[in-house]
């Protein structure tokens, strides 16, 4: 029997890249990354001397469209597998990452007349330039009492649509008056592919405030947060939305010619590259938690119960798995803030000692940083380097180190960072636990959980729960994969429910990280300091943090 597969096609925050996997087991048989030619845009749009002001993050929808057409044919040549035998394309996207398209579908960023305007690009994720908007909806929507807002934990962040959105019309309204529709990047790629563009249930529930029960804010929410959103959700939001797993369209003509695949190959719903990861570890109960960990981490946890919890970045029935509810909550900043580190802060001894060694300059900080026991160092960080998304929802809140002498290590201020996200998890976790939802046991995937076994070790002793490892390098991309499968349907070699799916194409490493008794003690000892110092910064008993950042924007 011919053997069928999919590709899943996997956007992050750098680059792109396309899975080749085996159906019958979830098995990658080759893979290929297309770094973003033009990266994240922070400082000037692309050939011009448009300056971006603080907490802009774009990019540019051309790399998108090159990531389809390098990785892809890349698979497929180095595979050596007949297009024939490919059943479906799933897409997973970095959330909220979303731009203004026109009437045929194409970016405003594309045509001369726009590309000068910095609102007309893509915003990624980490856009955090929309705060001042967030807040404004947070304050509209406590003030009139809306309902939605307990279903994001009682805020909706700067990086999310709705946020973006008001901020193009109150900085550029002949942008939003342009605007067609704002779509997700997810639903534009997948549109790319199909000729039609539909929006995905998961971006939609947790990053737009769409409901399966009721759908979108009501008009009169939109009308009375700025006058001319009123009809927001009936024009420039309008589109069918679709759950995870269905077949939004086939393979164009001429999309296959550019892919060198063949027309007709079901296209499935696109979706957030963090959720994707769920049934691609295996999870599809209720009470364990799956922590997808890159620049940033994001956690997921499925249950049957819809019940308010503070902080969440939100719970959507059906979000992932038919018949449950999965709640979002995360970390803006993890490999990002190990990064940071490294790349800015580490001395150049340290550079020129691991290259000496033949290790990354991270391999070299963990060996070192390993021989420490907890507390050891002196040191306490809070993980706010690129402000907090769960519990407090600030995006103006920013990184603190504490306990630094003149003899302090590069190796120990490592080690602290990664304490800190296992403290801001710890937080996460607590916050779920208190609200009465629970969570047995953990799953890790993304870079770092492959990479770094001392950070693992680490999120095992401080939250005292089993960690699981997944055994896929590309965990999103199988989860597309996935869902590509169940998109096709059994009759063409998938699957017929996401379930069944994942139970035959999970894939989990066989050890595990247990949590060290004589480490959990010490860590509750500086988990109780690192919560005070939680509390006293991120809480407003002294919102210095936000008073620099103004200084720093004057």
């Amino acid at each position: 029997m011919n053997k069928k597969y999919a590709i899943g096609m996997d956007f992050g925050t750098e680059s792109g890249r396309a899975v080749l996997v085996d159906l019958s087991d979830g098995t990658e048989i080759t893979e290929h990354v297309t770094p973003y030619s033009h990266g994240v845009i922070t400082e000037y749009l692309p050939n011009s001397d448009e300056k971006l002001g603080q907490e802009w993050a774009l990019q540019h929808p051309g790399d998108y469209l090159e990531v389809l057409e390098r990785s892809i044919p890349a698979i497929m040549k180095a595979s050596g597998i007949e297009p024939n035998h490919i059943i479906g394309i799933g897409v997973d996207f970095t959330s909220c990452t979303m731009l203004p398209v026109d009437t045929e579908g194409s970016p405003l960023c594309f045509k001369p007349e726009w590309k000068g305007n910095p609102h007309s690009w893509v915003k990624l994720w980490k856009h955090h330039a929309a705060q001042h908007e967030a807040n404004e909806i947070n304050r509209f929507a406590s003030e009139r009492g809306e309902a939605f807002l307990s279903r994001y934990g009682g805020k909706i962040s700067s990086e999310w649509m709705i946020a973006k959105i008001l901020q193009i019309l109150s900085e550029a309204p002949e942008v939003y008056e342009e605007t067609d529709r704002f779509v997700e990047a997810a639903d534009w790629v997948v549109g790319q592919l199909t000729g039609v563009i539909v929006r995905n249930s998961c971006s939609a529930g947790y990053k737009a405030m769409w409901n399966k029960q009721k759908g979108y804010p009501e008009e009169a929410f939109f009308q009375a947060l700025h006058p001319r959103m009123g009809n927001l959700v009936h024009t420039k939001l309008r589109g069918e939305v679709i759950p995870l797993g269905a077949k939004v369209g086939e393979l164009t003509e001429e999309m296959a010619t550019r892919l060198e695949l063949k027309a007709g190959i079901t296209i499935a719903t696109g979706c957030i590259d963090a959720h994707a990861a769920v049934p691609a570890v295996g999870v599809v109960t209720p009470g364990e938690l799956v922590m997808t960990m890159g620049t940033s981490t994001c956690h997921l946890l499925l249950s049957a119960e819809d019940k308010p919890v503070k902080g969440i970045c939100g719970v959507v029935e059906d979000g992932i798995i038919p018949g449950l509810f999965a709640y979002e909550a995360g970390q803006p900043a993890v490999g990002d803030l190990f990064a940071w580190y490294v790349n800015q802060a580490v001395p150049e001894y340290v550079k020129h000692a691991a290259e000496q060694e033949g290790i990354s300059v991270h391999g070299w900080l963990e060996q070192r940083a390993a021989v420490y026991w907890p507390g050891q160092t002196g040191l306490l960080a809070l993980d706010w380097w690129n402000g907090n998304r769960s519990v407090l929802g600030d995006a103006n809140l920013s990184g603190l180190i504490l306990g630094l002498t003149l003899q302090t290590k590069p190796e120990e201020i490592y080690r602290a960072l990664l304490e800190s996200t296992a403290f801001g998890t710890r937080k996460i976790v607590e916050e779920f636990q208190t609200s009465g939802v629970e969570i047995v046991k953990l799953y890790a995937c993304g870079g770092l959980p492959q990479k770094n076994a001392l950070l693992m070790q680490i999120y095992a002793d401080v939250t005292n729960l089993e960690i699981i490892v997944a055994d896929s390098k590309q965990t999103s991309a199988l989860g597309a994969a996935i869902f590509a499968a169940v998109a096709a349907g059994s009759a063409q070699g998938g699957y017929d429910s996401i379930v069944d799916a994942a139970q035959a194409m999970a894939r989990v490493k066989e050890e595990s990280y247990k949590p060290i008794p004589s480490n959990v003690i010490a860590y509750d000892k500086l988990y109780k300091e690192y919560s005070q110092l939680y509390d006293y910064f991120g809480s407003g008993a002294n919102d210095v943090m936000k008073r620099l950042k103004a200084l720093a924007a004057y």
